[in-house]
């Protein structure tokens, strides 16, 4: 079910200049005021998965694309975007909603997305929890 949002123009300009120049480690979006678009709300270069994390907030909805980086176990270096589509169980009803129905709406646009994650409390977005996945996605 769609929710009619849709992506600003400002998402994927920023999507590709992740994707393409790798200057950026993600970015962050969120619907805008009035429900009607999703918006760019933080790009950052900054590699700490932890100040990632820490910008998923504890009762509040938000879509993300990360850049994981990553060594196989014969030490080669490896890449993989990631979505991430946060819905905390703390967030409100209506936003959850919102959130899910709108998703399709950011993600569609965004071309080359090699893994999607979903999460609803911080375990399912640790980083572990994220590279097992991408791992297990890899082979």
């Amino acid at each position: 079910m769609s929710s009619g949002v849709i992506a600003a123009p400002e998402c994927l300009q920023a999507f590709q200049e992740l994707k393409m120049s790798k200057s950026l480690k993600y970015i962050l979006f969120k619907l805008n005021d009035s429900r009607t678009q999703i918006i760019v709300d933080k790009k950052s270069a900054n590699p700490d998965y932890d100040e990632f994390l820490d910008n998923l907030p504890a009762d509040g909805c938000k879509w993300a694309v990360y850049d994981l980086h990553y060594k196989l176990e014969d030490g080669s270096q490896r890449n993989k975007l990631c979505f991430y589509s946060w819905s905390p169980d703390n967030a409100p009803i209506r936003a959850k909603m919102v959130h899910a129905s709108s998703k399709d709406a950011l993600r569609k646009s965004l071309d080359g997305i090699n893994v999607e994650i979903q999460g609803t409390d911080p375990t399912e977005v640790a980083y572990e929890t994220v590279f097992d996945k991408v791992k297990r996605l890899s082979r």
